[in-house]
């Protein structure tokens, strides 16, 4: 069987990996000049970085993601490091001590800065383990069969009737309930606003599975070796490179073909069904199945064409809302940040307002990495992203796609100067100190993915999106990536394609 794939991100890699196993006749084309989408590691003058993902789950042995590369025969060319991060926000922040004090420090600690909100602390805390056990029992009924299936079914009936009451409510109300405390709601539901998504959009009880304690202490025991929904987190060593390299030698080492600086113009549909794509040169590659990842405008109303498509399918697509964009920061510097920053990644917060960064963020006004940004080393945990004494560092924050005033072009080097000033509050001298700068915006990264509207993260965790599914409704073609059913983040979308191929292979 012929399989063309769009895009040489996680998703389409990881779906041609199957396939090209399974004997199949495998040809990825990509359009930029290197694959990986924003997976990519990229390297300037001995130093490099990681453009995408940092600090990710699903990688620790027994995991998703790990199975998926023993799967492919590759896990031992993905070495990974479990890791975590610290939080800052303006009056405190939170480092794991040095001993280890159980999985609920955190909890003392902020009962110690915010007594009057013991008991509420203690109410929240029951809701996660609650939520903890709800997710845990899901991820065992999902490969469970027979009487085992049942029995979980029942178990994840019974574990839900305790907060089946919040089920309908949002992230905010879900603060609002337990906290009166700005700084604490703050805490647990800031990271809604890097999937520029507000807290009254967000799921409440998602809320949990977007702040894990494992996140800030990976001393706490984590999913597989507990059957808690606790994830392990890690860096994958020498960047997310290494990964994009071991998937993609998977489709190479299998007869496969991968064409970069190649250019889909148009998914050929005769008949209701895909046969095929038209380059950019016009050459007509002929198919039996066409995997299209990226975006669902691109994919859908570009390449296909609405003529080919119902109505309500149309509307479905519309309706979803995208996240936005981020201007990242690359440095190579010459002195050790650990004496300002003491973990590889810490996330910075500088709002209580989520609501507003939110909207001012859709409508373009960008807050100059003042509301917030993330500070991070690779280096520390992948020394050859640097020079012997030197230190890879990158800053981001989220920001608009396009800007409401003046564009990326002209204000780049302007804003990504603001950005490192930001930075400089939490690591002084980042500026006398820099070696080599790489400044990423929004239109970098446009041009990367080959997305009109760059979305960071996919389609964000807004209640009422709904993503196309990975089977279309055009016969032959399967939608996969970010801004599918999958959502986004490297594990998310590696799960949707290996599920993809899976479904492909069991119907032959």
């Amino acid at each position: 069987m012929k399989v063309v794939v769009i895009g040489s991100g996680m998703s389409g890699l990881t779906a041609g990996a199957y396939l090209a196993r399974a004997g199949h006749e495998v040809v990825v084309y990509e359009q930029f000049d290197a694959p990986g989408g924003v997976t990519a590691t990229v390297h300037q003058e001995g130093f490099g970085w990681d453009i995408g993902p940092l600090l990710v789950e699903g990688f620790a042995p027994g995991d998703k993601g790990r199975i998926i590369l023993e799967e492919l025969g590759v896990s031992q060319r993905v070495p990974a490091v479990h890791e975590d991060r610290g939080l800052s926000m303006p009056k405190f922040a939170l480092w794991k001590p040095k001993d280890y004090q159980g999985p609920y420090w955190r909890r003392e600690r902020l009962k110690e800065l915010f007594p009057s909100e013991s008991q509420a602390l203690n109410r929240y805390y029951q809701f996660y383990d609650q939520m903890i056990k709800l997710m845990g029992i899901a991820r065992q009924a999902e490969s469970a069969r027979g009487l085992a299936g049942l029995w979980l079914k029942l178990q994840l009936w019974l574990a839900f009737q305790p907060v089946k009451g919040k089920a309908k409510w949002n992230g905010g109300q879900l603060m609002d309930y337990y906290f009166t405390s700005p700084e604490l709601k703050t805490l647990f539901l800031g990271i809604v606003a890097d999937f520029v998504t507000a807290p009254s959009e967000f799921p409440s009880l998602g809320v949990p599975s977007i702040h894990l304690e494992t996140a800030f202490d990976k001393r706490i025991p984590t999913y597989p070796s507990t059957r808690s929904a606790q994830t392990a987190y890690t860096y994958i060593l020498g960047g997310c490179q290494t990964l994009v390299d071991a998937v993609m030698g998977v489709v190479l080492e299998n007869g496969g073909k991968l064409l970069t600086n190649t250019t889909v113009n148009r998914i050929l549909i005769e008949n209701g069904r895909a046969t095929g794509v038209e380059l950019a040169d016009g050459h007509i590659e002929p198919a039996d199945l066409v995997l299209a990842s990226g975006g669902m405008q691109e994919t859908f109303f570009d390449l296909v064409g609405r003529q080919h498509l119902s109505a309500d399918f149309i509307k479905q697509i519309e309706s979803n809302l995208l996240m936005e964009s981020v201007l990242m920061v690359q440095l190579g510097i010459d002195f050790d940040p650990t004496r300002y920053q003491p973990a590889a990644l810490c996330y910075y917060y500088n709002t209580h307002d989520l609501e507003g960064s939110v909207k001012r963020l859709r409508t373009g006004e960008y807050h100059e990495g003042k509301e917030g940004l993330l500070i991070y080393v690779p280096s520390l945990h992948s020394p050859s992203l640097a020079p012997s004494g030197k230190y890879a560092v990158t800053i981001y924050t989220v920001a608009p796609d396009t800007l409401a005033v003046g564009s990326w072009t002209s204000r780049r080097e302007e804003l990504a100067d603001k950005l490192v000033a930001e930075a400089e509050k939490y690591i002084p001298g980042l500026r006398e100190h820099t070696l080599t700068r790489l400044v990423l915006t929004p239109e970098d990264y446009r041009a990367r993915t080959h997305l009109k509207h760059h979305s960071f993260g996919g389609v964000p965790p807004v209640m009422g999106n709904q993503p196309p599914a990975h089977k279309t409704p055009i016969a032959g073609l399967w939608f996969i990536g970010a801004q599918s059913e999958s959502g986004g983040a490297v594990i998310n979308v590696m799960t949707g394609a290996q599920k993809v191929a899976r479904r492909i292979l069991s119907s032959e």
